[in-house]
């Protein structure tokens, strides 16, 4: 697969692809509407995805995980 046959695809093709593996065991975080310009809007609504190889508590840990690393990382 070459990075031009992803095109061919949605994000939430590619989203439940990736979830839908017995490999994966992480967290795909992407905005809730597609963003085809630059910039960041004043709001933006975001959706989470797992499978089965997390629950729910292990997920939002996770999660917890990741955002205080990024704002220890901004400090």
């Amino acid at each position: 697969m070459t990075p031009d046959d992803l095109e061919l695809f949605s994000t939430q093709d590619l989203i439940s692809e990736l979830v839908r593996r017995q490999t994966f065991l992480g967290i795909v975080v992407h905005a809730d509407e597609e963003v085809r310009r630059q910039g960041w809007p004043a709001e933006r609504k975001f959706r989470v995805h797992f499978n089965g190889n997390l629950g729910h508590d292990e997920a939002a840990r996770l999660l917890a995980v990741v955002s205080d690393h990024l704002v220890n990382e901004s400090a």
